[in-house]
């Protein structure tokens, strides 16, 4: 049972998908409590049999809140959606609106992010940038054709919604990955724009409690 007052949410500075809760938080304005899981040291902390009873599949994120323990970081940001309806509406009310930031959000987080993620670079090994790189240059073609039908200031429309939370911690992988941006100017736009949006700023990787030293803004 988790009875933390506050939510907590395990997450690395540096995850995308642990950002993607941050912002989210964020948006909301709801305060939560971090519990670092350092992905790289001792192994990796989300390896451990500790970790292993909040997170049986060892990755981040998780977040204990209202009594349970939710992984998943659509699933997270769904049930905050669902049960904190002060802020702003991570998914349009609009149906087709809908459905077009989920299509969005599934490409990032089944398409592109998991083919790059750390448990999957350790495997690919030698050449592991090289892979990371194509992985994401593939899906960003078809997310800029999408952006292209679907945007306005922002993902879709002039909302953000979850489509941007998903979207700048992804961009940020690519800059990791030295992707050239240049043949997506829709989705370093939309990028630029979000990077200014408070949330955005608070929730990022070089100003968490984890993050090391020498990569703090």
């Amino acid at each position: 049972m988790c009875a933390a007052l506050k939510p907590v949410l395990y997450g690395y500075f540096r995850s995308s998908c642990s950002w993607r809760v941050r912002i989210a938080f964020a948006l909301k304005g709801i305060e939560y409590d971090q519990f670092p899981v350092n992905l790289i040291k001792d192994g990796g902390q989300q390896l451990t049999d500790q970790y292993r009873k909040i997170n049986p599949m060892q990755q981040v994120p998780a977040v204990c809140i209202d009594g349970i323990t939710i992984s998943q970081s659509l699933a997270i940001i769904q049930y905050i959606e669902e049960t904190r309806p002060s802020g702003p509406h991570l998914l349009p009310q609009d149906p087709k609106k809908r459905a077009q930031v989920r299509v969005i959000c599934d490409l990032i987080t089944s398409g592109i992010q998991p083919l790059q993620n750390l448990h999957v670079l350790q495997k690919v090994g030698e050449g592991k940038a090289e892979w990371a790189k194509y992985f994401i240059e593939r899906g960003f073609q078809a997310l800029e054709q999408i952006l292209v039908q679907s945007a306005g200031q922002y993902c879709v429309g002039d909302e953000i919604s979850m489509a941007d939370i998903c979207l700048v911690p992804q961009v940020y992988n690519a800059a990791r990955f030295k992707v050239d941006m240049t043949p997506f100017p829709t989705i370093k736009k939309i990028n630029d724009t979000l990077l200014e949006v408070e949330a955005f700023k608070a929730s990022h990787p070089s100003c968490q409690p984890d993050t090391p030293p020498d990569l703090q803004s």
